[in-house]
């Protein structure tokens, strides 16, 4: 199938209240196995694939490396493959918009893309981050994809206060309007586990709305009741497979934990 009707069909996917699921992979082979077992698509996670590779998050794997890797896995499936991109591995606009078009021409379909400052503090003001996320619609319709770009908003993430996050939707919602302008697809709110302020997300949000599936967030009929349109996993499936390999490593060989 065509990049850009991978892509397409990819956007298709994401409808409030029956969100598609994505269980994040890792490489080639992880991505494999669940288009293989029924995947409309796949996604990786930046932290799933730097640990991987023997890196740390927040764009120590080489950019290099994750192009490889995304090349990879859009060459193992037929399935759309969207990409985290963290912070597109750049700060200025123009060269987000050229780490991006080297992206898409792995064959890959969307990204996810971070308002935190990768290696500083806090997250990019809003009309930065706009202006951003535009420099990347820019750089898919250059090239004739309509790629997914899930603009990610760490406001949640960050603030491990919980208790907290209910203060933090108005400014959430006032960067989902922003995003949204500047060409995002999806509105990305990782931390975010309260189902009342889930709810709120979905109801003002102009994009399709992504949860992460961590922690005490609600299991996914839950999450489709509250009109969420797409629900990740993050690095969890990656830390259970490899708990998963040491468990039977130890099991199988009788080898035990030092």
């Amino acid at each position: 199938m065509p990049q850009a009707d991978k892509a397409q069909q990819f956007n298709t996917l994401h409808v409030k209240g029956n969100p598609v699921v994505l269980y994040n992979i890792w490489d080639a082979g992880s991505a494999k196995a669940l288009a293989e077992a029924g995947a409309p698509a796949v996604a990786t996670g930046s932290w799933s694939v730097a640990a991987a590779q023997g890196y740390p998050d927040g764009e120590a794997l080489p950019r290099d490396v994750l192009t490889d890797i995304a090349r990879r896995i859009a060459g193992a499936v037929d399935v759309p493959v969207t990409i985290d991109f963290e912070g597109g591995y750049a700060v200025d606009p123009a060269d987000v918009a050229t780490n991006f078009a080297a992206l898409l021409d792995t064959g890959i379909v969307g990204v996810n893309f971070e308002d935190r400052v990768v290696g500083g503090d806090g997250l990019h003001p809003i009309a930065a981050q706009a202006d951003r996320i535009a420099a990347l619609r820019r750089a898919a319709d250059a090239k004739g994809v309509p790629a997914f770009l899930n603009a990610r908003t760490d406001l949640f993430l960050r603030e491990k206060d919980k208790s907290r996050h209910a203060a933090l939707i108005p400014e959430a919602l006032e960067r989902a309007q922003a995003y949204a302008a500047a060409g995002a697809s999806g509105f990305f709110v990782p931390g975010l586990t309260d189902a009342e302020g889930i709810s709120e997300i979905c109801a003002a949000s102009p994009l399709p709305v992504n949860v992460m599936k961590m922690g005490d967030a609600p299991d996914i009929p839950a999450l489709s009741a509250l009109g969420v349109g797409r629900v990740s996993f993050g690095p969890a499936p990656y830390i259970r497979a490899m708990a998963d390999l040491a468990d039977r490593f130890r099991t199988e060989t009788g080898t035990q934990p030092h």
